[in-house]
């Protein structure tokens, strides 16, 4: 069971359940957690540079439509 980087809570997330790359949010403290590696199951925080760049992606969509 892997736990959260900010918070240390533990996360109740089963192997199966997520793949690499997945983004999660902690059910403690809310902040996101991007599934690194499955076996054994690891978590590292988001960069704030991704989120950034998902919401500038977003905006450019909007504006497109």
């Amino acid at each position: 069971m892997a736990n959260c980087p900010e918070c240390e809570a533990p996360l109740d997330i089963e192997e199966d359940e997520v793949e690499e790359g997945e983004v999660i949010n902690c059910p403690e403290c809310g902040v996101e957690l991007e599934v690194v590696n499955t076996n054994p199951m690891e978590v590292e925080l988001v960069a704030e540079e991704e989120e950034e760049e998902e919401e500038e992606e977003e905006e450019e969509e909007e504006d497109g439509k």
